[in-house]
């Protein structure tokens, strides 16, 4: 019998979002902190914060050729817009000068927990 997954549950939602530029002027490489700069203006419609503070981007991967992968998940799996949180990252990030391509992946490994959001995000939500 094989093993079910999470993903097998969740009803018809995007696990992904990937978008290619093609960009050849890549003599600017994109900083880390560029793309964490756009992730933060992406709001939890559900949670009046943003999803990096919320600690639900788990990695952020730039290569030289400025190829953009996020690895993120979501307070909740069922979460009702589940399917257009990578799309709604991979726009944000999407604004940035130079990038090749870009891919939002979601994961649901390891679960997320309120310890993973930052010290503004638990302030804002009276979470101690």
């Amino acid at each position: 019998m094989e093993e079910k997954q999470l993903e097998d549950f969740l009803p018809d939602k995007n696990t992904s979002y990937i978008k290619k530029f093609n960009n050849k002027n890549n003599n600017i490489k994109i900083k880390q902190e560029q793309v964490i700069e756009c992730i933060r203006t992406v709001v939890d419609p559900e949670i009046p914060v943003n999803l990096y503070d919320l600690g639900l981007i788990y990695e952020i991967k730039i290569n030289d050729k400025n190829d953009i992968k996020i690895k993120m998940t979501l307070t909740n799996p069922n979460c009702p817009v589940a399917g257009s949180m990578p799309e709604n990252v991979g726009k944000s990030v999407e604004k940035l000068s130079n990038i090749n391509s870009i891919e939002v992946s979601l994961v649901w490994h390891p679960q997320w927990h309120k310890d993973l959001m930052s010290e503004e995000a638990k302030l804002a939500l009276d979470i101690f």
